[in-house]
């Protein structure tokens, strides 16, 4: 892989394990005209998609609880993470992805979903880019169980917005998809997005 300001020089298997990982030699070129040579590590796991269903009848939100190991050995001590549904694209479009994801872990069957954005999230050792969506809901949307597949053990939790604003400031939703997903649910109310 080469583009004028960088040439990879090497690309090492470390593990693939639960998903990718390898370590990169590259020479790159800074502003100062000067060639360095570096080395870093990239987890590949794929890319995902996130959504936020909320009822404007009612202005609640679904959000999923569920076990996160990375969230537990980093200090969250019951490792229990409140989030937004998502999921990897697994070879279909993101759209295609996150209605699959949302029926598997909160059940609804959405119909139609507004994409606001896409971000890579921890840009310096994951490749991962999220797309990110937002979908109504009402009491008549078509449901079933939810919950996740294999594994999983996904909790649903139906929540008012403000109350999820809340605990976002509280520090009880501390997932940052999850986070900018509600942010903009609240800036689109406002207007301002």
């Amino acid at each position: 892989m080469i583009t004028e300001r960088v040439q990879i020089t090497e690309e090492k298997l470390l593990s693939d394990n639960w998903y990718v990982l390898k370590r990169y030699s590259f020479n790159y070129l800074g502003k100062n005209g000067q060639w360095t040579r570096q080395q870093r590590e990239a987890y590949d796991r794929g890319n995902g998609a996130t959504i936020l269903l909320h009822n404007p009848q009612t202005d609640t939100v679904i959000l999923t609880r569920q076990f996160r190991l990375p969230t537990f050995v980093n200090g969250n001590k019951s490792g229990m993470l409140i989030e937004t549904c998502a999921g990897l694209l697994d070879n279909d479009d993101p759209q295609t992805a996150i209605l699959r994801e949302t029926e598997e872990e909160t059940g609804y069957r959405i119909q139609s979903v507004q994409k606001v954005m896409e971000a890579y999230m921890s840009p310096g050792s994951v490749t991962e880019k999220l797309f990110f969506y937002l979908a109504e809901y009402t009491a008549d949307t078509e449901r079933n169980a939810g919950g996740g597949i294999d594994e999983e053990e996904i909790d649903i939790l139906e929540i008012p917005l403000n109350e999820a604003l809340s605990m976002m400031q509280r520090g009880e939703i501390m997932d940052g998809k999850t986070i900018m997903l509600l942010q903009h649910l609240k800036l689109q109310q406002a207007g301002i997005a």
